[in-house]
């Protein structure tokens, strides 16, 4: 039976919620037609009352306590948008208790407690929907359930945090230092004060854990996703990496083989004519591989308050016309058995490597030696600067595919040799 009104409470009036605000309160007309009915923010949990002003919600409108959101029988819907996994988790245990459907953005949560939230869901016939937890902007986790269904994925490769992406992409263009890079991103509202969980690769974590779990239909949480990041990177590794016809991103990577899947987030070089090397800027972008579409790529903006409203006024739409059809649409929970994540030592790929040595003949003959021990072939090696000063050399070795664990043994018997003064970096390649 359709409804006139549906009610909508709302948890954090940061700059998504008042983003989605904004669309709720300036779109009341577009909204019903899509809908069916009038919704109707009822209650905003806010501790900073003086926020009403600004954003034109009436102060009646405003309280400190979570649970008036539940207790209030007109509240159909309600939005998590503070961020970070506690008090957020319990909010939303709490609110799918109350038989109260759920929007929320927030990708610590869901990859964190995915099996728990979707069974409480399931439980009390409410809907938990949470499509800008990924991409911001960007439909994909309605595209992963409902167009791509009959695929099997065999892929991701993911630009999926907008602050790194800007970051290297000025070093890349612009040759600054990492520090430097990090600083005018912090200038610009792209990072925040303490960048830590985006430059480690703990955000991209987080979201590849959820692309993953429903692309390969088999739980994976974030502490099963090897991450990297990205402050290692020097300028003149990107100097390096176009010289040799390629970018350098930070790629979450997913990928299943029978029944072992590959989840990693960390640098890689790509090649600079593949399309994720051309994705720059805060913009994020989702290669993804199925046997019956082949390649897609998804691309927009990954962040920012317009962007991400739009996924969370989407989720808020659909279960409102589910209300209205009186068929909720439940969370699915994965499904596949018997699938494992490959531990990061058993992958296999290519890498750079630059390192210091003494500028004196047979030192890439040790070198060669450690790595051939191995089982690690050079593809080529080049060397790149030489200070007559100190006797040193900078020399950049290109290898073909090999095994991670193996290549950090050599690496660490390397460190050892007496020609080498410095492993100055090393770099996964994608090709």
């Amino acid at each position: 039976m359709r409804k006139n009104s549906i009610g909508i409470g709302l948890t954090g009036l940061g700059v998504i919620g008042g983003g989605t605000v904004k669309v709720l309160l300036g779109k009341p007309e577009a909204l019903a037609r899509s809908t069916g009915s009038q919704l109707v923010l009822k209650r905003v949990v806010e501790i900073d009352t003086t926020k009403h002003g600004a954003m034109g919600i009436p102060r009646n409108l405003f309280t400190t306590k979570f649970s008036d959101l539940l207790n209030d029988p007109d509240i159909d819907i309600i939005i998590e948008l503070i961020g970070g996994e506690h008090p957020a988790f319990e909010y939303i245990q709490d609110a799918l208790t109350h038989s109260k459907h759920v929007v929320t953005a927030n990708k610590e949560v869901m990859s964190k407690h995915w099996s728990e939230l979707l069974s409480l869901a399931r439980k009390h016939n409410v809907a938990l929907r949470y499509e800008a937890s990924v991409g911001g902007g960007i439909p994909l986790i309605a595209p992963f359930q409902e167009d791509l269904i009959a695929n099997d994925i065999s892929a991701i490769y993911a630009i999926v945090n907008g602050t790194t992406n800007y970051i290297l992409t000025q070093m890349a263009k612009e040759g600054t230092d990492f520090a430097v890079a990090l600083k005018q991103a912090q200038e610009l509202g792209y990072a925040e004060a303490d960048p830590s969980k985006d430059i480690d690769g703990v955000d991209a974590a987080y979201k590849l854990a959820i692309l993953a779990t429903i692309a390969f239909g088999t739980e994976i949480t974030p502490d099963k996703v090897y991450n990297e990041g990205i402050s290692r990177l020097q300028a003149r590794d990107f100097r390096y990496a176009k010289e040799l016809g390629y970018a350098i991103k930070l790629l979450a990577i997913a990928k299943r083989t029978d029944n072992s899947i590959e989840a990693r987030v960390h640098p890689v070089f790509i090649p600079e004519d593949f399309l994720l090397a051309k994705v720059d800027g805060v913009y994020n972008a989702i290669d993804v591989e199925g046997d019956l579409v082949g390649k897609l790529i998804f691309y927009g903006q990954g962040a920012g308050p317009s962007a991400t409203s739009s996924a969370v006024i989407a989720d808020i739409v659909s279960i409102a016309q589910d209300i209205n059809r009186g068929t909720i649409t439940l969370p699915k929970l994965p499904s596949a058995k018997g699938r494992t994540v490959k531990p990061m030592s058993e992958i296999e790929t290519r890498y750079y490597m630059r390192m210091n040595v003494a500028d004196k003949p047979g030192v890439l003959a040790q070198i060669s030696r450690v790595l051939g021990d191995h089982n690690i072939s050079i593809s080529s090696v080049i060397q790149k600067e030489r200070d007559p000063s100190t006797q040193l050399a900078e020399i950049v070795i290109m290898t073909h595919r090999a095994r991670e664990k193996a290549v950090q043994q050599a690496l660490e018997e390397t460190q050892h040799l007496a020609v080498v003064k410095e492993i100055s970096n090393f770099v996964r390649v994608e090709a």
